[in-house]
């Protein structure tokens, strides 16, 4: 390849990353002077690349939006970090419905490396293992998901067709304010409009959606991924379980993040160590007060109240234990007594070794 031509091509690469590239950014990339830019974009021009000029102080080239430019180049880095995109979304689930699509664009890609990248790539994926399992999560309809996104853009109303996890279908409105991706599931979170009501959707759940007349204004400060989070936290479970721990933030939030449990100041329970705080028998009723000692930041060990709903009672004992730290039990009085038991398992074990 002579090397006019291959700096054609180098600029046709540079055009296609996207955005306004300046005569100057280009004249120095391809290592030429701005005459000879021009006179490369001509040849592109000639072969029906739709290069457009951009006049003004920040001006130069770019390419006409929404073309499907038939070489799609890529170097060995963007090649690799793609195929790593498209393997890691499908173990992760974080695909749409449509999985095949992940699979035909790497195999596009793949068909059209050439031999020596195609083999580097290989070693690369040949020799990779994950630690943990393949994500086994429905994705959404790319058609719902093209929508509600839509929606939250230009804060347009929502309408959907919901299946709710009992198998109960119904239609719902939905102002949405932003789309979370959590632990290999999409969710759309907004307000109610009828009820005036905070709302969260599973996207994988949505058969339909359509954007409905007129707009609506988010509140000031919302932040999607936080509603979902702490709507996790908050959601119906078979037990409410209520703690005190002295610990510091950040060694509860190790064991249990904000996806999970709830955190507030509370006081030291009334037969509490002074220094520690370690308690000999459970707490009698509820904290009234914010934590004692000088210590207020997320790094200081005080006493904190500990809310979280499960299924299952069974997996608290050994995170408290590995938690080492102390301890109350508020309720429910089963978990006490799971706890006590689990205490005798491991004094028992002891003993024997």
């Amino acid at each position: 390849m002579s090397r006019p031509t291959g700096r054609v091509l180098t600029l046709l690469e540079l055009l296609q990353s996207g955005g306004v590239r300046t005569m100057a950014e280009l004249a120095a990339r391809l290592g030429v002077d701005g005459r000879t830019v021009r006179r490369y974009v001509d040849q592109l021009i000639d072969l029906d690349v739709p290069v457009e000029s951009v006049r003004g102080r920040y001006g130069g080239y770019r390419l006409a939006s929404g073309y499907r430019l038939p070489p799609l180049m890529f170097s060995d880095d963007e090649a690799l970090a793609v195929l790593l995109g498209l393997l890691a979304g499908r173990r992760s689930g974080l695909m749409t419905t449509a999985d095949t699509a992940g699979e035909t664009a790497a195999a596009k890609i793949r068909r059209v490396l050439p031999d020596r990248l195609a083999r580097r790539l290989d070693t690369v994926l040949e020799s990779l293992a994950f630690t943990a399992a393949p994500g086994e999560f429905t994705g959404p309809d790319a058609e719902v998901l093209l929508t509600v996104a839509d929606a939250v853009r230009h804060r347009r109303p929502l309408s959907i067709r919901y299946t709710d996890r009992d198998g109960r279908r119904s239609e719902r409105r939905l102002h949405a304010y932003g789309i979370v991706a959590h632990a290999g599931r999409w969710y759309v979170t907004g307000t109610d409009p009828e009820a005036g009501e905070d709302r969260t959707f599973r996207l994988d759940r949505i058969a339909t959606a359509r954007t409905l007349s007129g707009s609506f204004e988010a509140p000031a400060g919302v932040d999607p991924a936080q509603r979902v989070v702490s709507g996790f936290a908050a959601a119906e479970y078979r037990h409410e379980v209520t703690l005190r721990i002295h610990a510091t933030v950040d060694q509860i939030r190790a064991r249990l993040p904000a996806t999970v449990a709830t955190l507030e100041e509370a006081e030291p329970p009334a037969d509490a160590d002074p220094e520690t705080g370690p308690a000999t028998g459970p707490a009698t009723g509820p904290a009234t007060g914010p934590a004692t000692g000088p210590a207020t930041g997320p790094a200081a060990e005080r006493w904190l109240r500990v809310g979280l709903r499960a299924e299952r009672l069974d997996w608290l004992p050994p995170l408290l234990a590995s938690l080492d730290r102390p301890f109350v039990v508020e309720r429910p009085d089963e978990l006490r007594g799971l706890v006590v038991a689990f205490a005798d398992r491991l004094a028992s074990r002891a003993r024997r070794a």
